[in-house]
């Protein structure tokens, strides 16, 4: 499949369902030879599938995050799969429990902060390894409206999402004048399986009524996003943190 992205190897972690699914559609799309990266290997599979029969390329790789020697060998399967790595989506995640800080469980804490930021920076490591041997890459790291704003039952994720947008800042700064472009997505509340699940409709017409433009976002609005920053059009785009999120922030 000819496009824009022809060429181009992108890795995307999370990208069996939701946000991920959509970003590697969009880049098989435009021509990304893509990794579906996730801990559940069949919803990989039925997105590279997806792709397949549209004529894209994609292979599948089963992934836990939370394990740095895993994520390593996850961008050592890309490289030896298509020959190198150019773009990287670290897009993996979870909500955790819903709490306030004085109950939060230690357990609770640890879950999340492993998930939503240890994991950010695994990947983010060896991923600049990968380009650097490349002779450059991009990465966007999938961040949160609550990596600006607080939001009450939530403060392992909030941390978390906060510490993306900081390890993003941070990488970019030290790689940029070698090649590597690093910047963070700010979604807001998306129709995913993250939000539909356990959601009942006063939950889901109150988190509705939170974004000013009327609804929640789509995960191929965020996609759109993404791809854009990981592609040559953001050629001067980095360290930046980039809302998509109905004018929830504008508050």
């Amino acid at each position: 499949m000819a496009g824009e992205y022809q060429d181009k190897v992108a890795l995307v972690t999370g990208g069996g369902s939701g946000i991920g699914a959509a970003i590697a559609r969009e880049l098989a799309a435009g021509g990304a030879r893509v990794v579906v990266a996730d801990l559940n290997v069949e919803h990989a599979q039925a997105v590279a599938d997806e792709i397949a029969e549209k004529g894209g390329t994609a292979a599948v790789h089963e992934i836990d995050v939370t394990n740095a020697a895993a994520v390593e060998a996850m961008v050592a399967f890309t490289e030896q799969q298509y020959g190198g790595l150019d773009w990287a989506v670290n897009n993996a995640g979870i909500g955790g429990e819903a709490n306030l800080v004085g109950d939060y469980s230690i357990e609770g804490w640890h879950k999340v902060i492993s998930v939503n930021l240890d994991s950010v920076f695994y990947c983010t490591r060896y991923e600049i390894a990968a380009m650097l041997r490349r002779g450059g890459g991009s990465i966007v790291n999938m961040a949160s409206i609550l990596g600006t704003n607080g939001f009450a039952t939530a403060a392992a994720y909030v941390a978390a999402k906060h510490g993306v947008v900081g390890l993003t800042k941070t990488a970019a700064v030290e790689y940029s004048a070698r090649g590597i472009r690093v910047n963070a997505v700010g979604p807001a509340f998306i129709n995913t399986p993250l939000i539909d699940e356990g959601l009942d409709d006063a939950t889901r017409k109150m988190l509705v009524g939170r974004h000013p433009i009327g609804r929640l976002g789509e995960p191929e609005e965020v996609a759109a996003l993404t791809a854009f920053l990981l592609s040559d059009r953001a050629s001067f785009i980095t360290g930046s943190y980039h809302l998509v999120d109905g004018a929830y922030s504008a508050q």
